[in-house]
């Protein structure tokens, strides 16, 4: 079986082709992160005029370099859901055009379950991961910060956020500190300076039993200890710390929080394995720090960096294994922006 992935759930222009392992034959990821930059995060308009632009030209490009003609393939995976809605109409409308000229089956795709199959993606003789329901699904993107108990037949989701996702505060710390945009690379670089003690910060983790997370009390703390002010935003009564340190300090308190809630999980759930989706696992530290604080208590499956961010070869294997079970969609598929 040969699949071609479409995904345009957010800030990328991607297109996959993916056959049997799964194993990619040939992707290609745009960026938008130059458009976006000047206004420090997405701009929903910008994106879907984008995807609007490329996708057409990044699909044609992809079964090139596949070397596969439209009549060459099994199936076309779309994301669906969830994202912008603009940026998931143009995705959708477009898979829907070609499955009906070529005749081929429309599988609809979501999004969040695709970056939990990116471990399992091969190419160029590099060997996948080998998963097996049930397992603890992670989440950590932009938009999103999720468990799910993942079996055979459906996955629960146990655990999200309450207020702004882990990549979102990435992004917000860095806009505070003046570091660019996309701000997960860029307070991951700055933080390679820094004293991930130096920064006395929250680490906020609801109720005792709960399995949900919030951060808008972390980002909030960095700005005030950015302008030497006090828990309460009174000052400025001190001298900021470095932006590196502060850089440290939050990376740190994320994976404290993190390994805290995964513990949690982990003792509610008895899995033994858990599988990590989403740009922010990216992070090497964070992986590091993650691996460290869990060690002996379960596998440990991070999707390769390539495969981290948004990108069509998640979607076009999500979309082969959906095809191998009989799970097609019709031409009357509707984007859908909610989770």
């Amino acid at each position: 079986m040969i699949v071609l992935g479409i995904e345009t759930t957010c800030d990328e222009t991607s297109a996959a082709v993916v056959t049997d392992g799964p194993r990619l034959l040939s992707q290609i990821v745009l960026s938008q992160a130059a458009e976006h930059g000047p206004f420090g995060g997405v701009v929903p308009e910008l994106a879907s005029r984008s995807h609007v632009r490329e996708l057409t030209a990044v699909i044609e490009r992809t079964l090139r370099d596949a070397s596969v003609s439209p009549a060459d393939l099994s199936a076309i995976a779309v994301a669906s859901r969830p994202g912008l809605i603009g940026a998931l109409l143009v995705g959708v409308t477009t898979a829907k055009a070609l499955a009906w000229a070529w005749e081929k089956p429309l599988i609809a795709v979501h999004h969040l379950e695709a970056h939990l199959e990116a471990p399992t993606l091969s190419y160029d003789g590099v060997a996948a991961e080998k998963l097996e329901p049930p397992y603890l699904g992670v989440i950590l993107s932009g938009g999103h910060t999720d468990l799910y108990h993942v079996e055979a037949e459906h996955r629960t989701r146990i655990g999200a956020t309450r207020d702004d996702a882990v990549g979102e505060a990435f992004d917000k710390v860095a806009s505070i500190l003046g570091l660019g945009y996309p701000g997960g690379p860029a307070v991951e670089k700055c933080a390679l300076e820094g004293d991930p003690k130096a920064v006395p910060l929250p680490r906020t983790l609801l109720a005792p039993d709960s399995l949900d997370f919030s951060f808008s009390g972390l980002k909030t703390s960095i700005l005030y200890k950015w302008r030497g002010q006090d828990a309460k935003g009174r000052g400025p009564i001190a001298t900021a710390p470095a932006p590196a340190d502060i850089c440290a300090s939050f990376q740190a308190t994320v994976a404290d929080i993190l390994i805290e809630k995964l513990r949690r999980a982990l003792d509610r759930t008895g899995l033994d394995t858990v599988v990590f989706g989403g740009g922010v696992t990216a992070n090497q530290a964070l992986r590091t720090r993650l691996s460290s604080g869990l060690d002996g208590r379960a596998r440990l499956v991070f999707p390769r960096p390539e495969f981290s961010t948004d990108n069509g070869a998640m979607i076009a294997a999500c979309g082969l294994r959906m095809f191998a079970e009989g799970k097609t969609a019709t031409l009357d598929l509707e984007p859908d922006s909610t989770p």
